[in-house]
């Protein structure tokens, strides 16, 4: 019968063999690191240049589209005014309806990009006041910024507030700082509002769909509305063109200054020290694109905002991601 004995079994090598040296083992591969492939990809679509004969190509095919259609429209009309003078008459009103509709989206993009560079403006007389100390030059300011917000129900008492305590002011930080806190501190949390919801929504676009481009539309989608929002949030009212060109603007200094890409501080502020390792790489590219939307976000803000932050800190990053994304992917334990 064969004895059967319970507990460890000791399996003497040989007098001969080597034992394995730690040094020997093959190395362990390193985990992709994501690297927000779909806010990489919109900075490129929004910051590439135009070759000029690009764009003489466009104008022209436009120009040309343009004269064939107004040719066809004109033959059209004045063919059926000849056969039928009523259904002419009732085509030709159309057509100055339709006209007339074009020109109310022209006049409105033109007056769009106007605001968009009256606050341009503004902020840069603001930083020229400010930094000569221009107590004249920071009053014309701060009355073009009451002109400005003038009639905004949201604003009725930081309006009313700002003009009862204006003439304690004595330097330009001191009216600038009052301009801010009553003025600009609700207009700030409304777009930070605003940067919050579009990183989240970005961040769970990419993380729950599996198709590469969709993410990139969702990426460029969510931005071009937050940065709409957050000109509008100011009083920029940008329309279509208005806001591509801001969109331009945004990404291009945020490409100048290195901004997109990814650093030890944004995977910090986003992972907490090393959640990205412990999740999926879908997750963390949702992660990193929601992280880079809050820093475009952040750069919106300071390019349309009238006055620069100074007496209120500019809103955080990492605030904004954590606010954003928390519980969103699950939090560390």
């Amino acid at each position: 019968m064969t004895e059967h004995r319970n507990g460890p079994v000791l399996i003497e090598l040989e007098s001969g063999a080597a034992e394995p040296s730690p040094a020997e083992a093959d190395p362990v591969s390193d985990a992709p690191v994501p690297e927000g492939q779909a806010m990489q990809a919109m900075a490129a679509l929004a910051t590439r240049p135009a070759s000029r004969l690009a764009r003489w190509f466009w104008r022209v095919l436009v120009a040309l589209f343009t004269f064939g259609l107004s040719l066809w429209a004109w033959d059209f009309v004045t063919g059926l005014i000849d056969r039928n003078p009523v259904l002419g008459y009732a085509a030709l009103g159309l057509v100055g309806a339709f006209l007339a509709i074009c020109l109310a989206i022209v006049l409105r993009e033109w007056a769009a990009l106007a605001r968009l560079a009256r606050l341009g403006a503004l902020h840069e007389q603001a930083e020229a006041a400010k930094a000569g100390n221009d107590m004249p030059g920071a009053r014309k300011v701060t009355e073009r910024l009451v002109a400005l917000y003038k009639g905004r129900d949201a604003l009725t008492w930081g309006l009313e507030r700002f003009a009862e305590r204006q003439g304690d002011a004595f330097d330009a930080d001191a009216l600038f700082a009052m301009a801010e806190a009553d003025l600009l501190a609700p207009l700030d949390a409304a777009a930070t509002r605003e940067v919050e919801a579009a990183a989240r929504q970005v961040a769970t676009v990419t993380a729950l769909v599996p198709i590469a481009l969709a993410d990139v539309v969702a990426a460029l989608t969510a931005n071009l509305r937050m940065i709409r929002r957050i000109a509008e949030i100011y009083g920029g009212r940008g329309g279509t063109i208005g806001a591509w060109r801001l969109t331009r603007a945004v990404f291009t200094h945020l490409v100048a200054t290195g901004a997109v890409a990814i650093g030890d501080d944004l995977i910090g502020s986003v992972a907490g020290g090393g959640v990205l390792s412990k999740v999926s790489r879908r997750f963390g590219e949702g992660l990193i694109n929601g992280a880079l939307t809050a820093r475009v976000g952040v750069a919106a803000m300071e390019v349309c905002r009238p006055l620069p932050f100074d007496a209120i800190p500019r809103p955080s990053v990492t605030g904004l991601v954590k606010r954003a994304l928390t519980g969103l992917f699950g939090q560390k334990s």
